[in-house]
């Protein structure tokens, strides 16, 4: 029994899968990249490495720089970083910093008793794509 998306869902998985290249970056990019496109989601993703700021820098020196060399206003991290970043601290560089936590999205996941968290790729598999993107566009809070 195939989840009811499977026939959309799994050449997109297979693709990412099987990508050659062997470098994790590489691969993770590849995968972001292909589900972004899979989504129709155009939010133009940068490398870090390829923006030039010193690079010596760790944890929030190095955001707040990256944030001022591509002119950002606003940074938006996961919500597991609250207790990293200090909104004072972004405020005093007139960055506003928000945190994005997702709300709870259940789904039928055939007749079993529904497990939240799994994956993007279960996401995938249970959920027309107009109902994804519906819920990319509108089940989260900034914070």
């Amino acid at each position: 029994m195939h989840a009811p998306y499977f026939k959309q869902t799994f050449p997109l998985v297979e693709g990412i899968v099987q990508y050659k290249n062997t470098n994790l970056f590489c691969f993770l990019h590849h995968s972001i990249s292909q589900i972004c496109e899979h989504l129709d989601i155009k939010t133009n993703i940068k490398i870090s490495s390829d923006i030039a700021i010193d690079h010596s820098l760790k944890n929030k020196e190095k955001v707040l720089a990256l944030c001022k060399a591509v002119n950002a206003r606003t940074y938006v991290n996961p919500i597991g970083g609250i207790d990293l970043y200090s909104k004072e601290t972004f405020e005093h560089e007139n960055i506003e910093l928000k945190f994005i936590q997702t709300k709870y999205f259940e789904y039928p996941q055939f007749d079993e008793e529904f497990l939240p968290w799994l994956s993007i790729i279960d996401v995938l598999m249970f959920n027309s794509l107009d109902k994804i993107q519906s819920h990319i566009l509108t089940n989260y809070e900034l914070i």
